[in-house]
């Protein structure tokens, strides 16, 4: 019976010690959660000086700055009918300067220019022999004006003899001369009317002929249309166009109509992004800001730039008309293997930047209707204090006083208090 009570007791006194420890432990982790957050450095921020900036975010589509489309061209004097591609080259390779991109069927061109040097030459013709006939009649009248002229001295000869003559002879001479006047008077008018109308009919084919040679030309022009070569080095990209209810790229053995796009030679050395502020930054955004390129299909490359051009005048949304945008064009510092255009771009602008000024975490701010405020720490709690702010971020607001340089705070205000 001894025995079992000290048993009793040493089981009693094990149990009072693991509650005397379990409450211990208890105590220990029961300290308020927000002490230990306080003291974390994750959960508290350092007041320092440092660069304030403002970014605004645009979206854009990269293109290269220089670029040519070869196009189906629209050929002179005729009715423009579709052209048939016969070579087209592969999208994606690197042209040459003067390498043959697109070329189409020339039959139908040649064909033409063809029967336009053959109507040309027959009008050089036409000419020739009208100008040997004009040149015949010429001399017929150069004849005929001399054998009058003649008559007129016969005659005038002869009416000085009718001072000798009887009176009806001297008539009768007096009547000739008269008459190889008038002949020659007639031969005079009929060879300046020949002359008008030889000189009228060469003109008309002058004329021709100078249309000819122009449909001619336009016709030979129209031949070499059909070859489209580089205009300098770069990358070769095939358009894509519509074909039933989708999009493919053109291929050879397309027809294509006349001012279709088909390929874009572009520099991927120097590229830049089209991109559409937003009229509510549009009084932000400036000529010459610096600006940092994103690229959606490349995440964590980057590229410097600065704001190149920017519109003077809004255009409409494509999704409402009461929302306007202003086209900005960004430039791109250097260039890089994926740097290639239709690439969907974001791009930060540099809109503001202040140098040695209080800085804070946008989140570390709170504010409501007594102003801003926030939670500077003070022994082992946080207390409430206003600040005036300057300036307001996106990310950073720049404080002007309330904190001093070397102040902790909550990270989070709204959190801390």
């Amino acid at each position: 019976m001894k025995s079992s009570g000290v048993l009793r007791w040493s089981f009693g006194a094990a149990v009072l010690a693991i509650a005397v420890s379990g409450w211990s432990c208890r105590t220990a982790g029961s300290e308020p959660a927000s002490a230990s957050t306080a003291t974390s450095s994750s959960a508290t921020i350092t007041v320092r000086r440092g660069t304030f900036t403002r970014i605004v975010r645009v979206a854009g589509i990269t293109e290269a700055v220089r670029n040519a489309a070869a196009v189906a061209p629209r050929l002179a004097g005729q009715n423009n009918a579709n052209l048939t591609i016969t070579k087209l080259v592969t999208g994606g390779t690197l042209a040459k300067q003067g390498d043959v991109i697109v070329e189409f069927d020339p039959q139908d061109q040649l064909r033409a220019a063809f029967d336009r040097r053959t109507e040309f030459q027959d009008l050089e013709q036409q000419i020739r022999r009208v100008e040997a006939e004009q040149a015949t009649a010429y001399a017929a009248d150069e004849t005929a004006m001399k054998q009058a002229e003649n008559d007129v001295s016969r005659a005038e000869l002869e009416t000085r003899k009718n001072r000798v003559l009887p009176p009806i002879e001297a008539d009768k001479n007096n009547l000739a001369l008269e008459e190889a006047r008038a002949r020659l008077t007639e031969v005079r008018q009929a060879r300046a009317l020949r002359r008008l109308t030889a000189a009228a009919d060469m003109r008309i084919l002058e004329i021709r002929r100078a249309r000819m040679e122009q449909t001619l030309k336009h016709a030979e022009e129209n031949a070499a249309y059909m070859v489209i070569r580089a205009p300098f080095d770069g990358l070769a990209v095939v358009q894509a166009v519509f074909k039933g209810s989708s999009m493919t790229e053109v291929q050879e053995g397309d027809d294509v109509r006349p001012g279709m796009p088909i390929v874009n030679v572009v520099d991927p050395t120097s590229m830049q992004v089209r991109a559409r502020v937003s009229q509510v930054d549009r009084s932000l955004v400036a000529v010459g800001q610096p600006v940092r390129v994103t690229l959606d299909a490349y995440q964590g490359v980057s590229f410097d730039g600065k704001v190149a051009q920017l519109a003077p005048l809004a255009i409409t949304s494509t999704v409402t008309s009461a929302v306007r945008g202003f086209v900005a064009v960004i430039s791109i510092a250097g260039s890089d293997a994926v740097l290639m255009p239709d690439l969907s771009a974001a791009v930060d602008v540099t809109v503001q930047q202040r140098e040695n000024v209080l800085v804070l975490p946008r989140e570390s701010v709170a504010f409501d209707k007594a102003g801003a405020w926030v939670m500077v720490k003070q022994g082992g709690s946080f207390v409430r204090r206003a600040v005036k702010v300057e300036e307001i971020g996106d990310m950073q607001v720049v404080v002007a006083s309330g904190v001093a340089e070397g102040d902790v705070l909550a990270r989070r205000a709204a959190g801390g208090e």
